[in-house]
């Protein structure tokens, strides 16, 4: 054999093999590669071009009826706990400093009133502790997840029934005439101004944090289901563009069902969403923020009347409770009670109703009213009168055998009347306005994806119609 021939006979086993691994590779070829291959050799034909064409839209309509449903799905869920939840929650941890502070105030004024507590001060007590610790109860059960507020009703649950043993020892000793027992109270009184009431108030911000939350998640706009719509919206007006320039049809039946489908959801999707909002946004600008300043007030109204209290008790030491007086009276009703500043003046700024205005105006005439009868008892009081301060403070007998008929407690009490009063007004507004907002979103994420898909099977009857002529 020559050089040649063994030359030849060796190139061809080299094409051979060359052969059969260029066939190998191609029978690796993995199986996407020639579907995608098949798809795109579609595409170059009209029917194939139809077909792509109908699964883009499918695709874009059941995606904007998807992203609608489940952004619409989660700000209702975010309504309903905002009417449901959070506001409940708040005005709860609300109601649990006004008792406690209630009960504090209450303990003060039974002291005053000589050895034995008044039959109405023991049961009004009594009722704001039992009420308290309800409330407790009740927050503990609704904090799950929320181990800020855990630490706060455990601080609650430790503390409060060290503050009634401390009353009960005040009262007993009062009852035997023992100076000590103003000592308990006082000890009382701080156990409840530096530990409890501070949980409490801390809890209350929890809340009312969680309520905030709750409010931008229910009116956070849907910007992915909005831009999704228009897309969709877009993408069939194009498809139908193009069978009018392809066919001179004005109309294809289908993408005008399919288009008129996906229109009603976009246009439901916002007038909904706005309408919610808007209803949720006055709930919160004329009902809660109302009733954030007023439960604000309700506090600062119940503090300054324990420390008026306070300043009889200590017997001529009271100057600091008396400083706290001055302090939360002036936040409460403004510089020396003239309604001009402080939260009343705020709730007043609020109010948008003749009801819900009258009754904070009648508050600040009581205020007012109270600040000067204080300013008189602590003058008798430093003057060494303390029958006259102490008639002048809880009523009774002033030391000319008259009976007091002006006196700061009738003033507190026109207080906490008149704000209560306002805080049920704006909490059925807050209610009303709420449920509106809520009731905008109601069926919407069901209706949306109802409509979505029949306006996608709409957009692929009328796609098929094209690739009917086809055949």
């Amino acid at each position: 054999m020559t050089h040649t021939q063994q030359s030849g006979q060796s190139g061809s086993g080299s094409d051979v093999l060359a052969s059969a691994a260029g066939a190998d590779t191609g029978r690796r070829r993995p199986a996407w590669a020639g579907q995608f291959g098949m798809l795109r050799a579609a595409a170059t034909t009209e029917p194939g071009r139809l077909r792509v064409i109908g699964l883009l839209l499918t695709l874009l309509v059941v995606a904007f009826g998807a992203v609608t449903a489940w952004q619409i799905t989660d700000r209702s869920a975010a309504a309903d706990d905002v009417v449901n939840r959070s506001e409940p929650l708040s005005s709860r941890a609300a109601d649990i400093y006004r008792y406690l502070a209630d009960a504090d105030t209450t303990a003060a004024g039974g002291f005053l009133a000589g050895r034995q507590d008044p039959p109405e001060a023991l049961a009004r007590y009594q009722q704001d502790i039992d009420y308290a610790a309800k409330y407790i109860v009740e927050a503990a059960a609704s904090s799950e997840g929320s181990d800020r507020a855990k630490v706060q009703i455990r601080i609650l649950n430790e503390q409060l029934p060290v503050y009634t043993g401390w009353i009960e020892r005040a009262r007993a000793n009062n009852r035997l005439g023992y100076p000590v027992g103003g000592s308990y109270l006082r000890l009382a009184n701080k156990k409840m101004t530096t530990e409890i009431l501070p949980a409490a108030n801390r809890l209350y911000g929890i809340e009312t944090a969680r309520l905030d939350s709750d409010y931008s998640d229910a009116k956070a706009l849907p910007w992915a289901a909005w831009g999704l719509g228009v897309v969709a919206l877009g993408g069939l007006g194009w498809a139908q563009y193009r069978s009018y320039r392809r066919t001179n049809r004005v109309f294809n039946q289908g993408m005008v069902a399919g288009s008129l489908a996906t229109a009603v959801v976009l246009l439901w999707l916002v007038v909904g969403h706005s309408v919610a909002r808007s209803g949720l946004t006055d709930s919160y600008e004329n009902g809660a923020r109302s009733l954030q300043v007023l439960n604000r007030a309700r506090i600062e109204t119940l503090q300054a009347r324990a420390n008026e209290n306070l300043t009889l008790v200590a017997r001529g030491s009271g100057k600091t409770y008396n400083d706290n007086y001055q302090r939360e009276i002036q936040d409460l009703a403004g510089k020396k009670a003239d309604g001009r500043t402080g939260l009343l003046a705020q709730a007043l700024a609020i109010a948008d109703d003749a009801k819900g205005s009258e009754p904070v105006t009648e508050a600040m005439k009581d205020a007012k009213v109270w600040y000067a009868l204080n300013a008189t008892a602590r003058k008798n009081d430093d003057s060494g009168d303390y029958q006259d301060a102490l008639a002048q403070t809880i009523g009774g007998e002033l030391k000319d055998h008259t009976q007091a008929t002006k006196y700061t407690a009738l003033c507190f009490d026109g207080v906490d009347d008149n704000l209560q009063k306002a805080v049920a007004h704006e909490h059925g507004e807050f209610q009303q306005a709420a449920n509106n907002g809520r009731g905008a979103l109601g069926g919407l994420a069901a209706g949306a994806a109802l409509l979505a898909v029949l306006g996608a099977a709409a957009a692929l009857v009328g796609i098929g119609r094209r690739l009917s002529e086809y055949r």
